[in-house]
């Protein structure tokens, strides 16, 4: 990558700190990357897909109980369903390959049975921690993915269809969809999108939101909109940033039934 390191940031925050060291180049790359919807009509080699699963899962679990599991759709009818079931993102059907990252409570609850030993946190820190174990293991995923040359983009609206999904890769009681993940060899480079300014998400010491607004505000100027969400119901604005963009989405309901989906199989939520 030709970038250096601050220019890279500097397209992503106008707060950029300076980072120009040599050795920081896969940090650029780290820095430069961006979700990827448009994928070369080219296979994904099976070694390399279990290599970077290994990959993944060697990053941080909490207490080692290593919850979450990658389920990898080979089968093109598998792979159909899941983009019937995410409808509204036909890119989905275009990814050589598509992984289902699950958080696993179920195996420590089977260790508690094989050991005759009561599971004594029966509540929702259970379902914390492999999520959380699940997100770790698919951000790993992409970092070693993108630094072998694929592209990837997560894809959260498994969890619009949660249960669908679920009986579709026969996921046992405890084991739930977290994300979606399309893998495959970019067609285009994808844009660095910028983010939040660093004063607005960094913090020192302490929480705070001093000039939050004003952060936001000009952040809204640096980002642009092919389409604007509902119009509808809300009209077209002049002014339409991602402020707006993310208030209209969170406007209508959305996996307003995952909690009962999640109380289902066996999470207690208290």
């Amino acid at each position: 990558m030709s970038s250096t390191l601050h220019q890279t940031l500097s397209a992503r925050y106008p707060d950029a700190p300076r980072a120009d060291q040599p050795e920081a180049r896969a940090l650029a790359t780290m820095a430069a990357r961006g979700s990827c919807r448009s994928f070369a009509d080219r296979a994904v080699p099976d070694d390399l897909l279990h290599t970077l699963c290994a990959v993944a899962l060697a990053s941080p679990t909490k207490s080692d109980l290593q919850q979450r599991d990658i389920i990898l759709l080979k089968s093109p009818e598998v792979r159909a369903e899941v983009s019937r079931l995410v409808s509204g993102q036909a890119w989905v059907a275009g990814a050589p390959t598509v992984a289902i990252f699950c958080g696993n409570n179920r195996r420590q609850r089977l260790l508690h049975d094989w050991h005759d030993v009561a599971f004594a946190n029966d509540h929702l820190d259970a379902l914390v921690n492999a999520t959380a174990d699940a997100a770790i293991a698919l951000g790993a995923f992409v970092t070693a993915a993108e630094a072998s040359g694929l592209g990837c983009c997560p894809i959260s609206a498994v969890r619009n269809e949660a249960r669908a999904i679920a009986d579709l890769l026969h996921l046992p009681d405890h084991v739930f969809p977290f994300a979606g993940l399309a893998i495959g060899y970019p067609a285009e480079t994808p844009p660095i999108t910028p983010r939040l300014p660093l004063q607005a998400t960094v913090h020192t010491d302490r929480y705070r939101e001093d000039g939050l607004r004003e952060a936001v505000e000009t952040y809204d100027t640096r980002r642009s909109y092919g389409t604007q969400r509902f119009p509808e119901v809300f009209g077209t604005s002049d002014s339409y940033g991602w402020s707006e963009d993310k208030v209209r989405q969170y406007s209508q309901p959305e996996r307003a039934d995952f909690g009962d989906y999640i109380r289902a199989i066996g999470f207690k939520l208290d």
